[in-house]
C-alpha cells in the first residue's frame, strides 16, 4: 500500500463522521445558520495563515530545489488560492480587515495550528507534510460528498463554498500533496509509518474539533 492509502485507512471511520457533522451537513442542505458560518469563516481565515507558515517551514527544511519549489508553490496556493474562497464570503458576511486584525483564535484553533507548527519545527519534511494533509485531503472529500447532494452546488450562499472544494483545481492541488507524500514516504520504515499515522490521526481529530468548535461557536 502507498503511504497515503495507509494514512487514509487509519482515519476513514473518523472522516466518515465529518460528512454527517451538523456543521458540514448544514452546508450541504443549506440549513446552517449564517452566524455559525461567519464564526467559522473568520476562524478558518486565521487558521490558513498558520497553515501557510507550515508550508513555509518546508521551504526552509527542503534539501533540494525541486522540493523547495513545491513548498513555495503551496504557500502561494494557500495565500492566493484557497484564501480567495474566503475573501468573497467575508465581503458578503461583512467581515472587515479591521475585524480580522483584532480577531482572536479560538482555543481549539490555536491548539491545532500550534501542533502543526511544532511538527514543522521539530521534525522532517515528510512529517510536516502529513500534518497538513488531513486538512487539505478531508476538505476535498467533503467537497466531493456535498457536491453530490441535489441542488447543493447551486445554493445561493453555500454553493460557492462547495464548488471551491469540489473543483478540479482544488483536486489537482490536493493530489500534488498526496503524490509528494507518497514519493517521500516510499521507503519509510514500519516505525516511521506508525509515527506518521499517529500525526495524521491527531490532525484528523483536530479537524473534527474544528467542526465542533465552529458549530458551537466556541471561543
Amino acid at each position: 500500500m502507498k503511504l497515503s492509502e495507509q494514512l487514509y485507512s487509519s482515519v476513514k471511520e473518523l472522516w466518515d463522521g465529518y460528512y454527517c457533522h451538523p456543521f458540514v451537513a448544514g452546508i450541504g442542505d443549506g440549513t446552517l445558520p449564517m452566524e455559525k458560518f461567519r464564526f467559522y469563516m473568520l476562524q478558518d481565515y486565521l487558521y490558513l495563515y498558520d497553515y501557510a507558515k507550515v508550508f513555509a517551514l518546508g521551504v526552509v527544511k527542503a534539501r533540494d530545489h525541486s522540493l523547495m519549489r513545491f513548498f513555495s508553490e503551496q504557500v502561494n496556493a494557500t495565500l492566493h488560492g484557497e484564501m480567495n474562497i474566503h475573501h468573497t464570503y467575508m465581503e458578503r458576511l461583512g467581515i472587515t480587515e479591521d475585524e480580522v486584525s483584532h480577531a482572536q483564535m479560538s482555543l481549539a484553533n490555536k491548539s491545532y495550528t500550534k501542533y502543526m507548527l511544532e511538527v514543522g519545527y521539530s521534525e522532517g519534511v515528510l512529517e510536516l507534510l502529513v500534518s497538513i494533509l488531513s486538512c487539505a485531503w478531508s476538505y476535498q472529500k467533503i467537497g466531493e460528498v456535498l457536491s453530490k447532494i441535489p441542488g447543493a452546488m447551486e445554493h445561493e450562499f453555500y454553493g460557492e463554498w462547495i464548488q471551491g472544494y469540489a473543483s478540479t483545481d482544488y483536486q489537482k492541488a490536493t493530489q500534488e500533496i498526496l503524490d509528494m507524500v507518497d514519493q517521500l514516504g516510499a521507503e519509510a520504515s514500519t516505525q516511521t509509518v506508525e509515527h506518521l499515522i499517529e500525526i495524521f490521526i491527531s490532525c484528523s481529530r483536530y479537524e473534527m474539533m474544528f467542526w465542533d468548535m465552529s458549530y458551537n461557536m466556541e471561543a
